[in-house]
């Protein structure tokens, strides 16, 4: 197995793949535009290293994704040649390059919202046909919550629903323009009491709270927005206090391609398996996962859970 594994390094395009997809999960074309080569070329390359059980890929829709292997005998082998890439200049290069194309992902997703802030509310109930899901997250709030936190609030329909359930209210978005058409459902009074209520302006895996801050946290049709949704869910571990609850919507994996040009998704939905996987790795024990119909003929995952333990990430290096 080793010798297979040297052979496919043995070519300094792709020793320099396998360090950027050690770091990140990119797309083919984000590749070819990184190390500025060919398609075809980047392509063959890709397939040299997953046929050796050094990479993984993961189709979504039309797009086809690829990082490092991420357990097992393959991967204890790239950690251990790991340390001899860091000094080399291109490889370098390559991981600034690769830092500023998820930097523009996150950009993009911004601008698209901003965009369509005024529209948004139209656009979420034809996804969502005649399902409630301001409904559905406060029941699953506890009664006389402490502090509720909406991430991804967009213009405010789930908060405006979650006042009754409690004292203090927090939402957060990515984009001003949304938090600018939330600010527009509540009263003066309201928004000039930060006790009360607090508008923030944030990313999703830097979030504007602090530790154990939150008890309760929705985050509804947004993880599909996310480059790496587990960070995200490990930021969301962070300011949720212990035993805090949890409650997630999120597409079931489907194959609309106009999800993406129409609302800006970057993941075609997600398997049970993977979000609820993906949950318990960030620390959070799953209380119950149900399937809801909705518009477009889509479905989704609503998922409520617990802050339990440590993240995997403070267990042991699992990457």
């Amino acid at each position: 197995m080793a010798l297979s594994y040297f052979k496919a390094l043995s070519d300094e395009t792709r020793l320099r793949l396998v360090h950027i997809l050690l770091h990140y999960e990119l797309s083919v074309n984000e590749l070819v535009r990184i190390l500025s080569m060919g398609q075809s070329r980047i392509s063959r390359h890709l397939k040299i290293l997953s046929e050796a059980g050094l990479l993984t890929s993961r189709r979504d829709g039309l797009w086809v994704f690829y990082c490092a292997a991420p357990a097992g005998e393959a991967r204890e082998f790239l950690r251990a040649v790991l340390p001899f890439m860091h000094a080399d200049a291109a490889m370098s290069a390559d991981l600034r390059a690769a830092a500023h194309t998820i930097e523009e992902r996150a950009r993009s997703t911004r601008q698209f919202f901003n965009a369509i802030a005024e529209d948004w509310d139209e656009l979420n109930r034809e996804v969502l046909g005649g399902f409630d899901l301001p409904a559905a997250v406060c029941a699953a709030a506890p009664r006389d919550c402490g502090v509720a936190v909406d991430l991804g609030c967009g213009t405010g329909a789930v908060l405006e629903r979650l006042q009754s359930r409690a004292r203090t209210l927090v939402g957060v978005d990515g984009s001003a323009r949304m938090l600018d058409m939330c600010r527009r459902r509540f009263a003066p009074s309201a928004l000039a009491d930060e006790s009360r209520l607090s508008l923030r302006i944030g990313e999703l895996d830097h979030l504007p709270l602090r530790d154990q801050e939150a008890d309760f946290v929705c985050i509804n049709l947004v993880l599909h927005h996310l480059s790496d949704p587990e960070d995200g869910l490990r930021e969301v571990r962070r300011i949720l206090a212990p035993g805090g609850r949890l409650f997630v919507a999120d597409f079931l994996r489907h194959d609309d391609e106009a999800m993406r040009s129409r609302y800006g998704d970057r993941w075609l939905g997600f398997d049970e398996d993977h979000l609820t996987g993906g949950l318990r790795r960030a620390g959070f024990r799953i209380l119950s996962c149900t399937r809801q119909p909705v518009g477009r003929g889509l479905s989704l995952l609503l998922v409520s859970a617990c802050a339990g333990g440590a993240p995997a990430s403070l267990q042991g290096d699992l990457q």
